[in-house]
């Protein structure tokens, strides 16, 4: 039956083969399709894998507002970097005993202030805009002391903007009860883990670098296992290296826990102070940020404000009426007014 579906018989009685269906053209159309997708996927990957470095002071691009003084150049970085860590783990973020200055509750404020920004804040950390006061209330302050890898989510012409960054050891951030960094404190962005596909290992990178960069200690920080439960304190070790102490997650440095032996694989600095990390080469902390005109900026009057340099003043708002500038946060207090603040010595 086979032979006479694929067979015909000839006036000589002698059987024709059939001509059979061309299939080159379906198997290079196939092709054709598969590289035209891999080439794209190629292309987006390309362009995923463009991470913008923020060094310490830098605001960076789309900032959703303006705060002085927040990050630390003073700060040792760890040792233990690159790959991922956990939240939780000790020493992985620092701070100053007693004293911050990166306040969830002025962060709060602005966002109530301006509702446009506020709803975009909460999309992004998925949290309804009515939600926002119990969610940023449980908000911790602590510094960077590793280069981390993020998504860094601005505000720009009354939509949000997004692009991977890497953020240099001594930036101030407000962790979650899991111990994820959710806030970049000097510009009040929402961050975000980063995209899964990028690897800082073969990623190009953008923007001033810094002293001892390397693309091997880009560490991303992850959250608690949630099947421990959320922390109820975070040990952090100060800007110098010199000790650890206990957070309470939600609190300001008010109830800090006593000095403590540093964490294991720790090594304290030999002179028993903080260790100076020369500024970055050619970037924004070389000197006072200057924005755009218009950007309302207030220059920080006073060079002895925590980070040792002159920052950009919070205005609440860039371009907002009434601007805001910072000041000290008295030891365990919150910040007489102004943004999400920072660290003090």
């Amino acid at each position: 039956m086979s032979e006479i579906n694929s067979r015909g018989r000839g006036s000589s009685g002698r059987f024709i083969r059939f001509p059979r269906a061309p299939r080159r053209t379906t198997v290079t159309l196939a092709a054709a399709v598969a590289v035209t997708a891999s080439g794209l996927a190629a292309c987006d990957s390309a362009a995923a894998d463009t991470i913008t470095r923020l060094t310490v002071g830098s605001p960076g691009p789309d900032a959703y507002t303006l705060v002085a003084g927040t990050d630390r150049r003073d700060t040792r970085p760890r040792s233990r970097a690159g790959g991922e860590a956990e939240g939780d783990t000790p020493g992985l973020y620092g701070g100053t005993r007693n004293r911050a200055t990166c306040d969830p509750t002025q962060l709060l404020s602005f966002l109530q202030r301006n509702p446009a920004k506020g709803k975009a804040w909460a999309a992004v950390q998925k949290v309804g805009y009515a939600a926002l006061p119990r969610y940023i209330r449980k908000l911790t302050p602590v510094i960077l002391r590793v280069d981390t890898l993020v998504t860094n989510h601005g505000y720009k012409g009354g939509k949000a903007t997004s692009f991977p960054a890497v953020l240099q050891a001594g930036v101030a951030v407000l962790v979650d009860e899991y111990g994820k960094p959710v806030v970049k404190c000097n510009c009040g962005n929402p961050i975000t883990p980063p995209d899964r596909n990028i690897n800082p290992r073969d990623a190009k990178y953008e923007g001033p670098s810094w002293d001892r960069f390397t693309d091997r200690n880009v560490t991303v920080i992850k959250g608690r296992d949630a099947s421990k439960g959320a922390l109820t304190s975070i040990t952090l070790v100060d800007t110098g290296a010199t000790m650890s102490f206990n957070r309470p997650l939600g609190t300001m440095g008010g109830q800090d826990g006593p000095p403590a032996p540093l964490p294991p694989g720790e090594t304290a600095t030999p002179t028993g102070g903080p260790t100076e990390v020369p500024p970055p080469t050619g970037g924004p902390t070389d000197g006072p940020y200057t924005p755009p005109p218009g950007d309302g900026y207030t220059p920080n009057p006073d060079p002895s404000v925590p980070g040792g340099e002159p920052g950009p003043g919070d205005t609440g708002d860039p371009g907002d009426q009434q601007p805001e500038v910072p000041g000290p946060t008295p030891q365990g207090g919150t910040v007489p007014s102004g943004g999400t603040g920072g660290e003090s010595p």
